[in-house]
């Protein structure tokens, strides 16, 4: 690790003139940054650490909720109004980690995660999201945990979170302040996918500070959140899938589709969506969503089989919610 300073702000006007510091970062719960700076994939030169700054709530908002940065994913799987509300985010929560990082791991600094790439994480591979211009050693390496959808030919990573795509499924929106003012970014908007420029995660400038993220009032329908892995105990997705779905006697009303494990960020199934809204309620219609969920998705090898699971993932999930609101 190299040598770095730390600053802990006193409030929030402090902490966005730290940011300003030749290679400052912010530092939340550090599950992942610190990671990160250990072998060098990260290389801040000064830490701003906002743990302490009074951004741990959970508020009414309306019939929304507000969340605070650093509420940890534990205390947030844990809230009532979520559990009540908002089912498929806390069952994503707690199916994100063990149990000892949700206790220190943050709001924003799960939004903000980094790959979990092996290339990424090996200083000898070259690593176009760690060194740009460098080659990506996953598309002939070996790519079973990588994306099949919306990748580039300079990366075709993933985005490792759980609780972001039960966010992009709920419409959240993530609030910023930054030294020119404040601003919400929608969730589906917040993360990038790779282009031409991988090392670039999400649309956040220099200097800006996740403050909360805010959910709007409860989709009606039920809500599930399934998720594939190697290993149930704790593990990161090779497809996850976020599912709401309103029913209107047979006939679906609306549905909402968000994927993990599949692309640079949670990927939203607009296509699936749209032929769900008023089809009817039936195995059929399921499995025409997984498949138009996964239109053009492309495998590069260890990775083909998922395109498969995304697809039965999706009408599973779906079929999940579609029986637990009538139940």
């Amino acid at each position: 690790m190299r040598a770095f300073t730390y600053e802990r702000p006193a409030d929030m006007a402090a902490a966005l003139v730290a940011i300003g510091k030749p290679g400052a970062r912010f530092l939340g719960g550090g599950t992942n940054l610190l990671d990160l700076m250990k072998v060098e994939a990260e290389t801040p030169q000064h830490l701003v650490d906002v743990s302490r700054l009074p951004l741990a709530g959970i508020a009414d908002e309306g019939d929304g909720l507000r969340i605070g940065a650093t509420v940890t994913n534990a205390d947030l799987a844990a809230d009532g109004r979520v559990r009540e509300r908002y089912p498929l985010l806390s069952r994503a929560l707690l199916n994100g980690a063990s149990g000892q990082l949700r206790n220190q791991a943050t709001t924003a600094g799960n939004l903000l995660q980094r790959t979990r790439c092996y290339y990424f994480y090996d200083p000898s591979a070259p690593c176009n999201k760690r060194v740009p211009g460098s080659g990506c050693s996953a598309l002939k390496g070996f790519n079973r945990i990588h994306a099949v959808l919306g990748a580039s030919d300079a990366c075709i990573a993933v985005h490792p979170s759980d609780m972001a795509v039960a966010l992009s499924a709920l419409d959240a929106e993530v609030e910023v302040q930054s030294a020119a003012g404040g601003r919400r970014i929608k969730i589906t908007d917040f993360h990038r996918l790779p282009g031409s420029t991988p090392q670039q995660d999400t649309i956040l400038a220099d200097g800006d500070l996740i403050t909360a993220v805010i959910l709007p009032p409860p989709p009606a329908g039920g809500q599930i959140y399934r998720k594939v892995r190697d290993r149930a105990s704790f593990d990161f997705a090779l497809v996850s899938v976020a599912a709401v779905v309103e029913t209107n006697g047979n006939r679906i009303r609306s549905a909402r589709v968000a994927l993990g494990g599949v692309a640079h960020k949670p990927w939203r199934a607009l296509e699936a969506e749209r032929q769900l809204a008023g089809a009817n309620l039936s195995d059929d219609s399921f499995a025409a969503a997984g498949e138009a969920a996964v239109k053009g998705a492309q495998g590069r090898g260890h990775n083909d089989f998922k395109i498969v699971l995304a697809a039965r993932t999706v009408a599973h999930a779906l079929t999940e919610a579609a029986a637990q609101k009538k139940a």
